[in-house]
């Protein structure tokens, strides 16, 4: 009796010892076959690389899928050394089944995300360019270089949705609730109700903005009255690089509602105009003759379109001068301005006389004599005596009338 109490005491530590050890044994078996899947990865990448060294497909195939392709080695092998080395029956190994099956849907998910970056690479370099910086003549290739950008965003998102639904169907309550949605017959109603959310609307918009060719990455605008360039085209949001460097983001769907100025839309010439207020006694002859110098002085600047000084005012004591000019882009149109108005200003500065002035003229003043005698003429006219009838005879008689001027020796009654 107390012999086999005491066996049944000693099998459960041992029962308990052996598998803790065959549990250590399938994690070194696990961790053996991931890093031999590791290494096989690194060995497939080096192969394809040295393979494809003139090829530009197979060198961007390598530095892009590399990871997701070992990561879904690495998952694989784990994979069968646990089929190898654990009972199926196990408690355990439905949910680290699962899991690994997650991990293998979204390294999946990885590559094929990855693979669309190959083709957008591939696409650039043979239509947009390539990694070459481009400049604002380069209308096509921006052009290319967005739509392709913008597809690609697309793209990655539909795969991250689809990788995501994918995961979420491996759950038996997410699988029953997917069923029923996609066998809908009203699925397309419920997306065209989405689409119409602000969220998938701006999707809309950028999509709209790349293929209707509105805006494109490098083009100059002004937006919100502030000089800039388009950085980036997603597919929800426009980044503008303004001329201080700081980002503008804006939705999508600001471009297709808002109006706004692309300067570089077809062409990259641009004019601009110099405002100066002169004095009337300027020389327009020689300040013409001052212009074309300054432009011959800044010709990697102006393009020699046009450069000419036209006067457009000439009220309120000043004339008012406009210098046209023109260059090839906006950067060297903002140059030339400020190059033409500073060499303007120091001309001017060297005549002094053609700077504005205010002019004052007084009235002339009067001499004092030809006052008095006005002053006196006024008087004799309008009479010493006035006011009643007396004064007014009085004044008849001082003015020497016959009938009232009296003999002499008389006295004035």
């Amino acid at each position: 009796m107390h012999h086999e109490a005491d066996l049944k005491a000693v099998m459960p530590e041992e029962f308990e010892l052996e598998s803790a050890t065959n549990f250590a044994v399938m994690l070194a078996w696990v961790a053996g076959a991931v890093v031999a899947a590791y290494f096989v990865g690194v060995g497939l990448s080096w192969a394809a690389q040295r393979l494809g060294r003139r090829s530009d497909w197979i060198r961007d195939l390598v530095v892009l899928t590399r990871r997701p392709v070992r990561a879904m080695l690495m998952i694989v092998a784990a994979t069968i050394a646990l089929d190898r080395t654990s009972d199926a029956d196990a408690s355990w190994r439905g949910w680290v089944d699962h899991s690994l099956r997650i991990l293998m849907i979204a390294a999946v998910t990885w590559l094929l995300a990855n693979l669309v970056q190959v083709a957008e690479r591939r696409m650039i370099a043979r239509f947009g360019g390539g990694d070459t910086g481009l400049t604002d003549a380069d209308l096509h290739r921006r052009k290319v270089r967005t739509q392709v950008t913008v597809l690609r965003r697309l793209a990655v998102a539909v795969v991250v949705l689809l990788g995501i639904a994918a995961m979420l169907m491996t759950f038996p309550s997410f699988a029953d609730i997917g069923t029923t949605l996609f066998a809908s017959a009203g699925v397309l109603s419920v997306v065209a109700g989405l689409a119409a959310q602000t969220s998938l609307g701006a999707v809309f918009a950028g999509l709209q903005i790349a293929f209707t060719d509105a805006i494109r990455v490098g083009d100059v605008v002004v937006i919100e009255k502030e000089w800039g360039r388009i950085e980036e085209i997603t597919l929800t949001y426009v980044v503008v690089t303004i001329w201080d460097e700081r980002r503008l983001i804006l939705p999508c769907t600001y471009f297709t509602t808002t109006p706004f100025e692309n300067w570089t839309r077809n062409a990259t010439e641009v004019m601009g105009i110099v405002e100066l207020d002169v004095d009337f006694t300027v020389p327009l002859d020689e300040m013409r003759t001052e212009l074309k110098r300054i432009l011959a002085a800044n010709e990697h600047l102006w393009d020699e379109r046009l450069g000419v000084l036209e006067v457009t005012s000439a009220i309120n004591g000043y004339v008012r001068v406009w210098i046209t000019i023109s260059a090839p882009n906006s950067s060297a149109l903002w140059g030339l301005r400020c190059a033409v108005r500073e060499a303007m200003i120091n001309w001017l500065q060297r005549r002094e006389s053609a700077l504005p002035r205010w002019r004052f003229e007084p009235a002339p003043t009067p001499d004092p004599r030809e006052r008095r005698a006005v002053t006196t003429s006024r008087v004799a006219s309008e009479g010493v005596f006035t006011g009643s009838q007396e004064a007014e005879e009085r004044a008849r008689a001082f003015e020497g009338d016959d009938e009232r001027v009296p003999e002499s020796g008389s006295r004035l009654r």
